[in-house]
């Protein structure tokens, strides 16, 4: 059985799991545009392998990192998907499309939902509540109690871009367990304040 890995070691997977996924874009772009005689196959071995390895491991990666495995490999499902099509058409001499204007059609996609999400931010009222039982199942509230938090730095002129949302996932799920086993309750509430000109998060037990 091989060794279980240390936080490092998944961290270090997944900053190379995010790599690959942006070399593999470029270097197919190259192919399909006539830069490259072969697809980058062992790049996209390696992402295979990885995926198959984190498939079974769930259990050794914490909440943050569970997180952004899911988003890598949502991503990449996106780009295979598009280099499949490509590579069918490409074989069977029926290519209609320009596999760049597809890459940019999904980085297009992807900054319409950062819009979004700035745009959510900057409507959001406070305080802002939410209350969770099992941060793991329950994503969109953390999400939305992370971009609550974003959103009051914002209107406060903190620095919003440094906070981690891999920190903040992992901050809410220690915390919810804390609190629970300290006053035996089965959920805890979270809020987010403006107090002058700073931000309060504060997490309490729900009766």
């Amino acid at each position: 059985m091989p060794p279980k890995p240390t936080n490092s070691d998944i961290d270090a997977d997944l900053g190379m799991f995010e790599r690959d996924i942006r070399q593999l874009k470029i270097e197919y772009e190259q192919y399909f545009g006539g830069g490259k005689k072969k697809p980058p196959t062992e790049i996209e071995w390696r992402l295979e392998t990885l995926v198959k390895r984190y498939s079974d491991r769930g259990a050794d990666m914490n909440y943050g990192q569970r997180f952004r495995y899911g988003n890598l490999v949502q991503m990449y499902s996106k780009f295979r998907d598009i280099f499949r099509k490509r590579m069918k058409q490409k074989e069977e001499g029926t290519v209609q499309r320009h596999f760049g204007a597809a890459a940019r059609e999904i980085e297009k996609q992807r900054a319409a939902q950062q819009a979004a999400a700035t745009k959510s931010r900057a409507a959001t009222q406070f305080p802002f509540t939410v209350s969770c039982k099992d941060p793991d199942q329950e994503l969109k509230k953390v999400e939305e109690l992370f971009e609550a938090f974003r959103a009051a730095k914002e209107k406060t002129g903190e620095k919003a871009d440094a906070l981690s949302r891999e920190a903040f996932q992992e901050f809410v799920r220690k915390k919810t367990d804390q609190i629970k086993k300290q006053t035996s309750a089965g959920e805890v509430e979270y809020i987010v304040s403006l107090e002058g000109l700073h931000v309060r998060l504060k997490a309490r037990a729900k009766s």
